[in-house]
């Protein structure tokens, strides 16, 4: 079901691009190569919005979008052997504009057209007209991912270019996105569309689910393939290829998006009950030269752009490292139990960064955290680009190096109030390499004001060490803070990033 904060998230994404004509009521050749030849072709004519739906359906109000669902038994697939089903999201509210949905099968496309009929509603739900601009505003995939004959959500698919999905038994939480254009930048952001989908029909037994998707704005087209693999984690192996209309030199490859309001390094700024209210709390990144690098997430009293500069990077993404129910003591939203999403590149990217944006909010119904991969170089207008990448939603990834996890961070006061500055607290998860404190050593570094030297103990709350310091800003209203943990070996923790703010 949609969440309020997932429909005021997607308010600004809600234009489109007209990419195709309305597929024949008769099934129509469909290859990756024919979708990579129009993707190519409608990038050197001129941007057209998708047309609107009925004027009726775009001022429903939240309680009467919320009034109309659909049905389980027209679910696309029900009564057969196919090991997956699809439902369909009504259009309307911020859902302005339709996609086109298509079934393959034995190389034939055959379009999904909407039928209200498919959808239950109460009384409350007023009666509209359907034309023929009439669409979906997008679809979710279900499997029998814990009992035989019990086909439960795990992906969807709605609204511009977003799309989330859940390791088995979790709640949604994060999204991604299949493009992100300007994001943060001056002359606001550009929402690009994924205008029409080709779902290919599955052999029974079969275990992946492939989906095409065709992405317009006014500054690009590309042509998109995801290969969706259900389970712990839940797997998307994405194909994405660009054709620019425009230079591109503010891109995001493989964006995610998610919410922080609060943890223990902002705790007081939030009159609230529960400690912590986060869909991820920090993000994670190895990069081309090894190094695993966390920095937790922030949520600023301004816009907050960070770059981390790379070459060819292993991997990264957004992490939700908090899985104790009492971390968030939450009983309607679950927080504890959102999944981690992680990004690792199918093959090298070059130079450039991962960006992360951090925007003020102020309540949990706001998305307000992006990350994604920027290529150093414009994508120039004329020519092809391709991207391949595997999304991984669900617990923390597999160690891509042995070194101990950071599993928290606290920023505040401690006993002497009078002294400037705050204290960082930073803990470091059990590892066999910080056994013996004598044989540590940690680097705490800033790039304004003065921090401590640091004092490391061992925490017997979470079996593994602490390292402490304050940081005195002085005059300055920021500053960069890293930290880490070092042996004879080298480096046996993760590196700590993090920029403090007044």
């Amino acid at each position: 079901m949609l969440t309020r904060r997932t429909l005021m998230a997607l308010m600004a994404a809600s234009a489109g691009a007209r990419a195709l004509p309305a597929l024949a009521a008769e099934p129509v050749p469909f290859s990756r190569e024919w979708l990579l030849g129009k993707a190519r072709e409608i990038a050197e004519q001129p941007y057209a919005a998708m047309p609107l739906v009925p004027e009726p359906w775009r001022t429903l109000s939240y309680d009467q979008y919320r009034s109309i669902w659909f049905d389980f038994r027209e679910a696309e697939w029900e009564g057969t052997d196919r090991p997956y089903r699809v439902d369909f999201f009504a259009p309307g509210l911020y859902f302005e504009r339709g996609v086109e949905v298509s079934v393959v099968e034995g190389g034939q496309a055959s379009r999904v057209p909407f039928d209200l009929s498919r959808f239950d509603k109460t009384d409350q739900f007023p009666e509209l007209p359907v034309d023929e601009n009439m669409g979906y505003s997008g679809f979710r995939l279900r499997a029998e991912l814990n009992k035989a004959g019990t086909f439960e959500e795990f992906a969807v698919f709605q609204g511009a270019s977003y799309f989330r999905a859940i390791g088995t038994g979790q709640n949604y939480g994060l999204s991604a996105r299949g493009l992100a254009i300007n994001t943060g930048g001056r002359g606001g952001e550009e929402f690009p569309d994924f205008t029409n989908f080709w779902i290919e029909t599955p052999e029974p037994g079969q275990e992946t689910v492939r989906i095409h998707a065709l992405l317009n704005s006014p500054s690009v087209a590309g042509a998109y393939c995801f290969d969706i693999t259900p389970g712990t984690p839940a797997t998307m192996e994405v194909s994405a290829t660009l054709f620019p209309r425009d230079a591109l030199n503010n891109v995001g490859i493989a964006p995610l998006t998610s919410m922080f309001l609060f943890d223990q390094t902002n705790r007081n700024r939030f009159d609230d009950f529960r400690p912590a209210v986060h869909d991820s709390e920090g993000l994670l990144i190895h990069n081309g030269a090894g190094e695993l690098i966390w920095r937790p997430l922030a949520n600023p009293n301004g816009l907050q752009i960070s770059a981390f500069m790379d070459s060819n990077p292993q991997g990264f993404g957004l992490m939700q490292r908090s899985r104790d129910l009492a971390e968030f003591a939450d009983l309607e939203a679950h927080y504890h139990n959102r999944p981690s999403l992680w990004v690792t590149p199918g093959e090298g990217w070059g130079d450039g960064s991962i960006s992360l944006i951090e925007i003020p909010a102020e309540k949990e119904i706001y998305d307000n955290i992006v990350a994604y991969w920027r290529p150093s170089a414009d994508l120039e207008p004329g020519s092809e680009h391709q991207f391949t990448y595997r999304l991984d939603w669900g617990g923390e990834p597999p160690r891509p190096k042995d070194v101990a996890p950071i599993i928290n961070t606290r920023i505040g006061n401690g006993w002497d109030k009078d002294e400037p500055g705050q204290i960082v607290a930073i803990d470091f998860g059990p590892h066999p390499a910080l056994g013996d404190l004598e044989n540590l050593r940690h680097i705490v570094q800033s790039s304004k004001g003065t921090v401590t030297e640091g004092i490391l103990q061992d925490n017997p709350a979470t079996g593994g060490v602490r390292l402490s310091f304050r940081i005195d800003p002085g005059e300055e209203t920021y500053t960069e803070l890293r930290a880490q943990l070092l042996s004879e070996s080298g480096t046996v923790s993760e590196v700590f990033l993090y920029r403090w703010t007044a």
